[in-house]
């Protein structure tokens, strides 16, 4: 391979894990939502925290599966 052709790979490599890693950004904003959501539903009703609380961990769950799966591409990209 090419020296020059090399180099085109490796940052087109480095430039593609750093876009993946925008996703990231969009998981954050989502487990806030999620917790934020729960503190004014659990402000509004105190009487089922227990069921309130249980949607929220399977919230949050669900928000870090989409985290993780952005930070393996990212990992996938960079390291192969």
């Amino acid at each position: 391979m090419k020296p020059e052709l090399e180099v085109i790979v490796l940052l087109a490599k480095k430039l593609g894990g750093g876009l993946a890693t925008i996703g990231l950004t969009g998981a954050g904003v989502g487990i806030g939502i999620v917790f934020g959501a729960f503190l004014i539903a659990f402000s509004r009703n105190t009487k089922i925290k227990n069921d309130l609380f249980g949607y929220t961990l399977l919230g949050f769950a669900l928000t870090e599966a989409i985290a993780l799966f952005a930070l393996m591409m990212a990992f996938l990209i960079l390291f192969t």
